[in-house]
C-alpha cells in the first residue's frame, strides 16, 4: 500500500489505524511476536510513527514521543439483545362439577305409646293439698289467704306457734294454740289420779307430734287399771269447739315447750303452769311453766291452766 497518497500526516495516521482495526485478525505484528486471535479479549497497544505512519505493536504498552499510541480491544462489540418471546396464553378454567343429588329422607318413626294417667292426689286436712309445699300454702289470716307463720292468726282463731318447714313430723305442718278465750283454768290432769297410763308415759310421749295421740289415750277406756277421763285437762281440750274447730287436744310436753318459746309476750298466757299430755308416773304428769320457762312435775290432782292445741 502506497502511503504517500494521503493528503496530510493526520489523515494518514487515522487511515492506518482504521486499516489496522479492520485487518487485525491474522496480521503478523512486527518483532515476530505472532498472530493475535480476533477472538482474544486482550488489549493491544499499537504505536504509529507521526512522520512515516508506520505501525508497530508495543509489547510493553509504551510508545515513543514521536509516535501516536492506540489501544485496541480485540473483543467484538456486544450484539443486540434478541426480542423476548411472547408469553403463552393462560389456559381456560375448567367448568365446576355438578352438585350431587340429595339423599332420600328417612321414614318418620312410629309414635310412642301413651303413658298411663297418674292417680289423683288426696286432699289434705281442711281442704289443703298435702302435696303443696308449706311455703306455698295460703290458709292463715283473714279468709285464709295468707301464708301461715309463727305469730299469725290460724284457722281456729288462735296463734300459730310452730311451722314444720323441714317436714320433720308426720301428720302436721303447723301447730296452733287456742285463743285466750278458750283457755281452761284450775284443771286437774285427769280424773284417774292413781294409775299410770303407759301410752302417754316415756320419751316418745313427750315429743312434738305426740299430743293428739296422748289426749285420745287419756279419755279412752283403756287398760283395766285406768278408767276414762271425763273431767280432766285432756277431756277439756278434746271437747273444745273454739273457733268452730273440733280437733283440739292437750299438747305434749314438747309441744307446750314450743308454745312457750315462740309465743312469749303474745297470746295472753298466765304466769303459771300449763298441763301437758305427757305423764311422768302413776300419780304425776309434766307441765310447762309460762313464768319461768322450765318444765315441772305435778300431782295429777293439782290444778293448772289448759291451753288447747290443734295440728293441721
Amino acid at each position: 500500500m502506497a502511503t504517500n497518497s494521503l493528503p496530510k500526516s493526520h489523515s494518514r495516521k487515522s487511515a492506518a489505524v482504521l486499516l489496522l482495526v479492520g485487518v487485525l485478525a491474522g496480521v503478523t505484528v512486527g518483532g515476530g511476536v505472532g498472530v493475535i486471535a480476533a477472538s482474544s479479549t486482550k488489549s493491544v497497544t499499537v504505536c504509529a510513527a507521526t512522520k512515516t505512519n508506520v505501525l508497530r505493536y508495543a509489547k510493553n504498552g509504551k510508545c515513543a514521543k514521536t509516535e501516536t499510541k492506540v489501544v485496541l480491544n480485540q473483543t467484538g462489540a456486544t450484539g443486540a439483545t434478541g426480542a423476548t418471546g411472547a408469553t403463552g396464553a393462560t389456559g381456560a378454567t375448567g367448568a365446576t362439577g355438578a352438585t350431587g343429588a340429595a339423599g332420600a329422607k328417612g321414614d318418620t318413626g312410629a309414635a310412642g305409646a301413651k303413658g298411663d294417667a297418674g292417680t289423683a292426689g288426696t286432699n289434705g286436712t281442711n281442704g289443703t293439698n298435702a302435696t303443696v309445699a308449706i311455703t306455698q300454702q295460703s290458709i292463715c289470716g283473714a279468709g285464709g289467704t295468707s301464708l301461715c307463720k309463727v305469730g299469725m292468726t290460724g284457722p281456729g282463731g288462735g296463734l300459730i306457734f310452730f311451722v314444720d318447714y323441714n317436714d320433720q313430723y308426720a301428720g302436721l305442718n303447723y301447730l296452733e294454740a287456742a285463743p285466750q278465750s278458750c283457755e281452761g283454768t284450775s284443771k286437774t290432769w285427769s280424773s284417774n289420779t292413781a294409775n299410770s297410763l303407759v301410752a302417754v308415759n316415756g320419751w316418745a310421749a313427750r315429743a312434738v307430734g305426740a299430743g293428739k295421740a296422748n289426749s285420745a289415750a287419756m279419755i279412752a277406756n283403756g287398760a283395766t287399771s285406768y278408767t276414762a277421763d271425763t273431767s280432766g285437762a285432756a277431756f277439756f281440750a278434746e271437747t273444745s269447739t273454739c273457733g268452730s274447730k273440733d280437733d283440739w287436744f292437750l299438747g305434749s310436753l314438747g309441744e307446750m315447750k314450743l308454745m312457750y318459746d315462740n309465743l312469749q309476750g303474745v297470746g295472753g298466757f298466765a304466769s303459771g303452769g300449763y298441763w301437758s299430755s305427757s305423764e311422768y308416773a302413776a300419780n304425776d304428769a309434766w307441765f310447762q311453766y309460762f313464768n319461768y320457762g322450765s318444765q315441772g312435775i305435778g300431782g295429777k290432782s293439782n290444778a293448772y291452766y289448759v291451753r288447747p292445741v290443734r295440728a293441721f
